[in-house]
């Protein structure tokens, strides 16, 4: 632990070696001390020196209290580690023998900041809210199997270029009347108009969007379209099958993207007989995207925002199995996402798509 590195930097030796001949110092063990921190009294293990010449500095002598211990508790939990990972951390490092039930109480307070931040007023207008799903293994409370449930997050784009996430959702199921019932909870929060909401072909969410916000102009993530069309083709194929659905995307007009699909449907159809009906399929939530300016297709395409979230949050729960509870599972989701918006959070280039917004809505977009 920390304290004992102090002192083996005090003395010039390691533990359990010789001491330098011109060191009369020893070890001499250790004596008990009880910190009071946020939440009791902890433990700690105070190791001395034969001429009491050793000051150390984590924990200085005549020191009562630890302070800051509910924040290294919910960095480490934000961070990935279980409860026995972050005891052990704590012996390791501090020297302090926090008990599970005192863990576990820290984390749970993060639950009520969890309330505070699902239920905060929204912006009353978002330009762009992308909506993407996680998948992340839960223990079920009737079942006690563990089960793949989805994880939603909603990433508004505020009318400044500022990205927020709105909230996260853990679907017990997936279709209209769910969805409707996120979007129901975002306009009870104050969202009052969305000028595009872009989402990955999820049944039953183009109507629950309409339905709740009926201006609203529903894009199908095209990143998503063309990962999903890449994973049936061999991996010597991906590289010209992305490069001809480029073609696609790409193009300047419903129309010309139109045949452009045709086109490729005539090369691969042979090989890859399902990429083009998918896309047809999705068609109608697709073509919005070619009557955008470069400028707003650019933030729509290339979902940098909602990209560098899920890796944030991935990193976090990758070291978990599963969670035992659906609010274990939020608790850390939640932290990352907390982690994720101390960045930058500003679009790049959003000078540009905000002058478009302007212009090809008008009154929604300046009320």
């Amino acid at each position: 632990m920390m304290l004992g590195a102090e002192l083996t930097a005090h003395l010039g030796y390691e533990e359990g070696k010789d001491a330098p001949p011109d060191q009369p110092n020893r070890r001499n063990g250790s004596s008990a001390k009880r910190l009071k921190g946020q939440d009791g009294e902890l433990p700690i293990a105070v190791l001395r020196d034969r001429d009491g010449s050793f000051t150390p500095e984590l924990v200085k002598k005549g020191q009562t209290r630890i302070d800051g211990i509910d924040d290294k508790i919910v960095g480490l939990y934000a961070a990935g580690l279980t409860v026995r990972d972050i005891r052990a951390h704590l012996e390791d490092v501090y020297g302090l023998q926090v008990s599970p039930d005192l863990i576990s109480r820290v984390t749970d307070a993060v639950l009520d900041e969890v309330r505070d931040w699902q239920s905060r007023a929204l912006e009353r207008m978002y330009p762009i809210i992308i909506f993407d799903a996680l998948r992340v293994k839960i223990r079920d409370a009737d079942s006690r199997m563990v089960k793949n449930k989805a994880v939603y997050v909603a990433l508004g784009v505020t009318r400044d270029g500022v990205r927020e996430v709105l909230g996260l959702w853990v679907a017990e199921s997936e279709g209209a009347k769910f969805w409707l019932s996120v979007m129901t909870e975002l306009k009870n929060r104050g969202v009052q108009d969305i000028l595009i909401a872009v989402v990955d072909g999820l049944k039953g969410f183009p109507d629950a969007i309409t339905t709740a916000f009926p201006e609203a102009t529903v894009q199908t993530c095209i990143v998503h379209l063309v990962r999903h069309s890449l994973n049936v083709c061999a991996w010597k194929d991906r590289k010209a099958v992305a490069a001809d659905l480029r073609l696609i995307y790409s193009a300047p007009t419903a129309d010309q993207a139109a045949a452009e699909l045709n086109a490729f449907e005539e090369k691969w159809a042979g090989k890859y007989a399902s990429i083009a009906p998918a896309w047809r399929r999705a068609w109608q939530e697709v073509i919005p995207f070619f009557a955008f300016d470069p400028a707003i297709r650019k933030i729509i395409y290339t979902t940098n925002a909602i990209e560098s979230l899920n890796r944030v949050i991935r990193k976090s729960i990758k070291t978990r199995g599963s969670f035992p509870t659906e609010e274990a599972a939020t608790k850390l989701i939640y932290l990352a996402i907390r982690n994720f918006e101390k960045g930058g959070r500003t679009v790049q280039k959003w000078f540009a798509a905000r002058n478009q917004f302007a212009i090809m809505f008008d009154e929604r977009f300046n009320a």
